[in-house]
Formats: C-alpha cells, structure tokens, sequence
C-alpha cells in the first residue's frame, strides 16, 4: 500500500516509514481502514460518499510522519520529546502532502484536509501555516507538497462549523484512536429486538394472551423517527425506549445514577439474562468503575477493560448520564468524536422533567446537534409542561404524529390540598388511626429540602411510640448508610408481598425529591410539599402505584405553603413563577384526580405564556441566557475538561464522628496506597472502602468549614491520601441519625481534638 508514493517523481513505499516505534505507517493505516469497514459493515456510515472521503482522510492522516525529525524520533528506542524549535505537528504536515485532484470539489478536499490537519490538538495550525513556511518547507523537502497558502488556510478554518468535515474528522478520531489503543471500534448491536421478544414470550407463559402494549408498539414502529412520548406512570416506559432504540446504538439518558444503575440491572437480568453483557451492556457515569467493581471482582471478569469499553463509545447498549454525553456542546478540541458517534445512534431521554434550565439548554442544544447530523431522539417522561415541549419542538424537528401521549382514565389518587406548611401533627393523626383500625400503614412523607425533612424527622420521633417504624432518607448520608436505606424502603415500599397480596406494613418514611424517579416503591399514603406541578406528580407516582388501593378517602395531602427562602434567597432552588402557578393549580383540585386531569394540569398552567417571563426561561443563568451562551462557544475555545455540565458543586467528605467511630478500618484501608505493590483491584477495593463513609455536601458549605478552621472555631483532621485516587478531607460536623447537618461553628462548644 502506498500513502506518499512521491519522492521527485520517484516512487517510496511507504512501509519504510514509521508511525510508532514498532509499526510502520502502512501497518498503523491498515488498521484504521479496518476499523474503518466495521463502521459501514454495522450502518453506522451509510451515505457512500461520506465513505469515502473519511476513507481518503484515514489514508493521509499520518502521512507528515514521513518527516526525517519524526522518524528520527521514533526510530531511536527513547522517549524523545517533541522539539518546537526543529519540528511541525505531524498532521499539519500531513496535510501538505494532500492531494487536492483526489476529490470532485475543492469543497470536500477542504473538508478532508481540516480533519487531517485538526486530528491532534498540537498547537494552532492556522498559525503554523501561516508563520513556518520555510520549517515545513525544510521538513517536507523531497517529498511532492501541495502548497497550503493563506487562502487555503482560510478555507480550511471554515470547515471547522461545516456539518460534514465534523463527521469526517470524528469518524477519523473514532478509527485512529481505535486502531491506536488496539480495541474494538464498535461491538454488534444485533441482539436486543430478539432479547424483548424472548421476554414476552416468557411472560406469556404465565399470560396467554399478553402482548405489547399501544405504546410498546408506537415505539417500535418509530425507530427511525424522532418521538416525544408522554405515558402514565406504570405503563412500561423502559421496555417501551429499548424497543424504540432496537437493534443498533442506543444511549438511555437519566438524571440520576441510582435510576442509571437500576435499570442496568434491570436490563442485564431480565432481558438479557446476564448473557454477554460484556460486549452488550455498559453503564455511564462518575461511579460506574465502583459499580462494575462490586459484581465482577468475584466472577474473574475484566472490569477495567469493560469500563473503558462503554468509556470509548465502542458499546451498543448504553445507560448514561447527561454529563458523560453531552458535554461536546462546549466544542472541545476532538469533540466531534462524541458527536459523530450520537450521529448514527438513538439516544432516549428519560425524565426530562428533572433537569434545571442550565441543564436542560445544555440537553436541548447536545440533541439539536445530534439531529441535524442524522441522530434520532425519543422524550419519554411521565409529564412533560407545554413550556419544555415547546422549547424542544423550537430545536428539534418532531413531526406532529410522533408525538403521543398515552394514559387512561385510571384514577390512583384522592387529593386533599392544605393550604398551610406541612405539619406533624397531620401525620400522625393518620399514622395512630390507621394503627387502630388494623390498616396497611405505610407513610411516604417528601421535603423540598433535607434541612426540612430532618426537622420534620425530629417532630415525629417525640410522638412514635415504636422507634423503628420511623426512617428518613435523603442524598446526605454516607455512601453506605444511603445504599442501607435505599435497600430498606424498596423493601417496605412493595407492592405485593410473597404470596401475590397487598403488601402490608406500617412505618413513616421521611424524604426529598430523592425519591421522585430513583425508586420503584409503592406507598399507601403520601404527604407532601408543593414544589411544581412536575415534581408533584412524580411524588404522586410513589403513591398507589399500581392503583389497586382502595382511594375512597385521602391518600395524598399536599401543602402548599413552603419555607421562604426555597423561593428566594442565596441558596433558594425552586422558580417563583413556576411555584405560585403551581399553587394556583392545586387550588383547583379536591378529590380523586385522573391521569387525564393531571395532564390537563399542567397543560394548562405551564405554559411559555405563563413562564415566558420566569427567572427559569429569562432569569440570570436561565434557559435563554444559557442556551445563549452556548450558541456562541466558538470551536476549541475551550479545553476538554475546562467546562463541566455539572453545575452543582460539591466536596466528598468524612464527617468527624463517623471518621472516629471508623478509624481503624479507613487507616487499614489507605495504608493500601503506600504499598507499591498492590494491584489495581487492591486499589479500588481500598478506595471504594474509604468511599463508603464518606457525604457529598454544598461547597459552599465545605468554604464556610475552611473559614472556621482558619479563624480557629473548628477542628482540623488531617486529610486521607489516596495515591493516584487523590485524599479526601474529614470535617468537624454534625452527623447522627439524620445524617449530615450543618454546624454552627461560632457557638458550638467541643472537645479539644487531641489527634
């Protein structure tokens, strides 16, 4: 194979040059060609003549490494650093010895030439062109160059916005760091239409006559279309994406990682039945090597090599956070990698309800793109407003008969809205009266805030004769107590018991938002906080969920009198505009209330009329000024990991109690770090210990800690070091029964920290 065939008009093999110390340029494209073929061989390439122009681009990509400074370099047998003062970046030379009457147009080798020229982020091109004409000339001499002058350049420079040049450059990325890292550049996605089929026919084992439901099938006669599916709660929206997405890629996107690692579980038991879920299957987000890591460290399974896997977008089946996905609105350097690869999948959205205006424009504008360069989406969601379908349908062209919604007339909940704060004393009043009538008993109640929840927590363990039918649950407990809860009120939140009956047991569970789309449980009755119309609804969802409980009177009492400062205020996290038309919508409502009527709720009040002047939509880091922001990122202004999605920021910490009480273990498990010898399963198994008693708090909350100790009004503990894992501080705080809490270190009297 010849790449560079000229050499004053006199053939040179390439295989004589090298692209790394042990392969030759035409072994390393070889490779890539390779890769290459199994994109279009799964469809994931299908127009011919995008083929052959990313073929033409894998072909010449390396081609500046004929260079003698280069070769020089990798023919040594040293790790030589790359010398600015005698070398070019490879791929900007690279691009000289391009062939312009190779292509139909001058566009497309213009196209191809910004690829080739852009691959690695080696400085600034345009600027090397423009001021190293005689170096580039000196290095290339011998060879045929195709001059590339200050027009070219400039031409070049606008492919960086030209929707087929970032194909063509992210396809080459997808190969060459394929062919590079020595690793399957995409497995088979041709296993999940049969997997559901074969789940149905299990299922009708125990049903004759079940079959998929209206909006199972929608789904599945939509693959190729863009769909926004609003379904009632119950009705079988995860089996409902998975058709939608069918064999091939797919992305299922969740807010939250519990949600995340729920529904792996779900997948890779039911419906793939633990077969292959190596090459089929993977999970996205900030923990998922600590996930892996608990289910395959005993079974002898490479959970490192499966990590990265779903790490390099080589897997079919994914379930992901936003995060790990959409950050390529921010226009990285490389980042048409991540968006080619969305190009040619489809990718679910799933509770998009959840999603704050910072995070929705960054959701909104990451599928726009994805649509426009032939990428499909599906909106799934239990409620959707007509103030974010709006926005959506702004985007993202969803044509009107794909877009369903499907409910029934199915009436789970009898209302009683209090116009008043959520209250004790309510609570117990049913609790105690469902006691002595002998009644199923299980009391779901859910905070706006987790300082809300404590102090509602704090009232009712006065008043609750029997200690352990009271438990609270919320995001500031340790890694391991949080895990313990969460197993505990799936349990006591059932549905039916082992013998197929109403489950019955009686308790009060304190929560927040928390519970809103992590857990699959099933209360008899629910008290609630107002915070919106969506958010009450999901909360509504972990009440009666399968409408088989008698309703005949309350099951869900709503308050519709909040704290002030959730609404207003330095650390306020709830839209004024959107709480009081909720409000206002809950004044209308008394009784048992339909699905149809809760979408008409929301229908009606959440409009872009009603919201259109919103801090949500129009307000300081809102919808419209981020999504503004966003418009205007030019192209590799930013580096890769400048910008985070994640807009919350917070400190993993040790709280002091839990540090004293654990000390010996976490001590045990950190002087892993200092043996040199301990492998990488040692190492994840030491920090995944040391994790378990750690909180995720505000970082604000973590400065004002830094400000105490500075001013000596709180303890200092020294910090756990981690090896390469980084440290992670323990904080002088309070932290018991309820969980992490704030502390008021100017009057708090202590003890003298003799450690």
């Amino acid at each position: 194979m010849v790449t560079v065939a000229f050499l004053k008009g006199e053939d040179m093999v390439i295989k004589e040059y090298y692209a790394k110390p042990n392969q030759t340029i035409e072994e390393h494209v070889k490779k890539l060609l390779e890769k290459l073929e199994v994109l279009k061989e799964y469809g994931y390439i299908k127009d011919e003549k995008l083929y052959e122009l990313v073929k033409i681009a894998c072909l010449h990509h390396d081609d500046g490494k004929v260079n003698p400074q280069f070769q020089a370099r990798v023919k040594s047998g040293k790790k030589l650093r790359f010398n600015r003062e005698k070398e070019i970046p490879h791929n900007v030379l690279s691009g000289y010895l391009l062939d312009d009457s190779e292509f139909e147009t001058l566009e497309d080798y213009y196209r191809v030439l910004f690829a080739i020229i852009y691959h690695h982020d080696f400085g600034n091109p345009y600027e090397m062109i423009v001021r190293e004409k005689e170096l580039i000339q000196e290095l290339l001499q011998g060879f045929t160059v195709h001059v590339i002058n200050r027009r070219k350049a400039n031409a070049v420079q606008r492919m960086i916005l030209d929707d087929t040049a970032i194909r063509i450059k992210g396809y080459l990325h997808k190969c060459d760091y394929s062919a590079s890292g020595d690793y399957t550049v995409e497995y088979p996605g041709d296993f999940l239409e049969d997997a559901l089929e074969n789940i149905k026919e299990k299922w009708k084992l125990q049903n004759s006559s079940y079959d998929w439901n209206e909006l199972q099938k929608f789904c599945m006669s939509k693959r190729d279309e863009n769909i926004i599916v609003v379904a009632q709660t119950g009705m079988g929206k995860t089996e409902a994406g998975l058709q939608w997405i069918g064999n091939g890629k797919g992305y299922f996107v969740l807010p939250l990682r519990t949600a995340i690692n729920a529904i792996y579980d779900r997948v890779r038991n039911e419906i793939l039945l633990g077969e292959k879920i190596d090459t089929r299957l993977s999970i996205l987000h900030s923990e998922s090597l600590e996930y892996y890591s608990s289910y395959y460290v005993e079974q002898n399974m490479d959970f490192l090599e499966y990590e990265n896997r779903g790490k390099r977008f080589s897997m079919p089946l994914n379930i992901s956070t936003m995060d790990q996905l959409f950050d390529f609105v921010f226009k990285y350097q490389g980042y048409e990698l991540k968006l080619t690869t969305l190009s040619y999948s489809r990718i679910v959205i799933d509770e998009i309800q959840m999603y704050n205006p910072e995070m929705l424009a960054y959701l909104i504008c990451g599928l726009k793109r994805i649509t426009q360069l032939g990428g499909k989406v599906a909106v799934m969601t239990a409620t959707l407003s007509p103030f974010v379908r709006e926005l959506l349908m702004k985007e993202i062209p969803f044509r009107e008969e794909n877009m369903r919604t499907f409910t029934n007339d199915m009436v789970r909940h009898n209302i009683e809205v209090r116009d008043y704060k959520i209250q004790s004393e309510d609570i117990l009043v049913l609790y105690y009266g469902n006691r002595e009538r002998k009644r199923s008993n299980k009391i779901l109640v859910v905070c706006n805030s987790i300082r809300k929840s404590q102090e509602m927590y704090e009232e009712l363990r006065f008043d609750i004769k029997c200690q352990e039918e009271l438990h609270i649950l919320h995001s500031r407990f340790t890694k391991e107590e949080r895990v313990e809860k969460e197993l505990e009120i799936l349990e006591f939140g059932k549905t039916y018991d082992e013998n197929g009956e109403l489950d019955q047991q009686s308790g009060i569970w304190i929560s927040t938002s928390l519970v809103e789309a992590s857990l699959d449980i099933d209360f008899d009755y629910l008290f609630t906080e107002l915070q919106d119309l969506n958010s009450l609804m999901q909360r509504l969802g972990r009440c009666n969920r399968k409408g088989k409980k008698d309703i005949s009177e309350p099951n869900c009492f709503v308050y519709l009198k909040i704290d002030n400062w959730i609404l207003s205020g330095k650390n306020s996290f709830v839209d004024e505009t959107i709480f009081h038309l909720s409000q206002k919508a809950m004044k209308t409502v008394g009784g048992p209330l339909s699905e149809v009527q809760k979408l008409e709720l929301l229908n009606t009040y959440l409009t872009m009329e009603n919201l259109k002047e919103s801090k949500y939509y129009c307000g300081e880091n809102g919808y419209k000024e981020t999504m503004d922001w966003i418009r205007d990122i030019v192209p590799y202004q930013y580096q890769k990991n400048e910008k985070k999605l994640r807009n919350i920021l917070s400190e993993d910490v040790i709280p002091s109690s839990v540090y004293s009480e654990k000390k010996d273990i976490i001590e045990n498990a950190a002087e892993v770090f200092l043996d040199d010898e301990a492998g990488i399963i040692e190492l994840m198994k030491a920090k995944e210990e040391i994790m378990k008693y750690s909180v995720s708090i505000p970082y604000w909350q973590w400065l004002e800690y830094l400000s105490a100790v500075k001013k000596g009004n709180a303890e200092v503990y020294p910090s756990i070091q981690m090896g390469r894992y980084g440290t992670i501080s323990i904080m002088e705080c309070r932290y018991d029964e309820l969980g992490y809490r704030r502390m008021d270190y100017e009057n708090t009297l202590r003890e003298p920290n003799f450690l």
